[in-house]
C-alpha cells in the first residue's frame, strides 16, 4: 500500500526529528538505513563509510521569519474620487505607487494578482502601495484616465502621474521581474 503526502513530514515524522540537528550541524533529512530500505546498496557498513560534510544551516530555512508577510492584499480602487485621494496622499509622502488594472473574467489577471502581492510585501518596508482596479466594477471615465486598452496593465504612478506601465499579456515571471525593475527606477 502506498500513500501520497504534499509533505514528507507527514509520513516520516520520526526521520525528521531524529536527525534534523547533531551538534549544531545539519544532516541530511533521510537516510536509507532508518527509512526501512535494504539490499545490497543501502547496508549499514556502506552507509557508514560514506562521510557527512558539516554544512552551514540556516534557521531561516526550517522556520520562516514571522516578522515580515508573505504577502500583502492590494487595495481596490472604486472611483476617481479615491484614485485622487490616494495619488494626493502619495505625492504628500513623495511615495511611488502600484496600479494593476485587470479584470475578473482575465485569466493571466487572477494568476498575476497574488505574484503582485508577494511582490508588495517585498517593498512594502519602502513605502511602495499596492492597489487593483478591477475595470468591469468602475466607471469607464477611471479606466479612460488610465489609458488602459489591455489587461493586465500594472501601472507605477509618482507625483501624480504616471511613469511608467507593464503590460502583462505573457509569463507571469517575466511580469513579476519586469515590475520588479519598473519599482527599483523609482525607488
Amino acid at each position: 500500500m502506498s500513500v501520497l503526502a504534499a509533505n514528507s513530514q507527514i509520513l516520516y515524522p520520526e526521520i525528521y526529528q531524529q536527525q534534523l540537528w547533531n551538534n549544531g550541524s545539519c544532516l541530511p533529512l533521510f537516510s536509507p538505513k532508518n527509512s526501512g530500505f535494504s539490499g545490497p546498496g543501502w547496508s549499514d557498513r556502506k552507509w557508514k563509510k560514506k562521510t557527512l560534510r558539516r554544512r552551514d544551516c540556516r534557521v531561516e530555512a526550517l522556520w520562516p521569519d514571522l516578522s515580515r508577510p508573505t504577502s500583502i492584499e492590494m487595495e481596490p480602487i472604486n472611483d476617481c474620487d479615491q484614485l485622487d485621494q490616494i495619488l494626493a496622499a502619495a505625492q504628500h509622502l513623495s511615495h511611488p505607487i502600484l496600479i494593476d488594472w485587470m479584470a475578473a473574467w482575465c485569466r493571466k489577471c487572477i494568476y498575476l494578482k497574488p505574484k503582485l502581492e508577494k511582490l508588495a510585501a517585498e517593498f512594502h518596508t519602502k513605502g511602495i502601495k499596492f492597489y487593483y482596479v478591477d475595470v468591469n466594477n468602475v466607471p469607464q471615465a477611471l479606466v479612460k484616465r488610465g489609458n488602459i486598452s489591455k489587461m493586465p496593465t500594472i501601472q507605477l504612478w509618482k507625483d501624480g502621474e504616471m511613469k511608467e506601465e507593464v503590460i502583462g499579456g505573457h509569463k507571469a515571471w517575466l511580469v513579476t521581474e519586469e515590475v520588479r525593475q519598473m519599482i527599483q527606477k523609482f525607488v
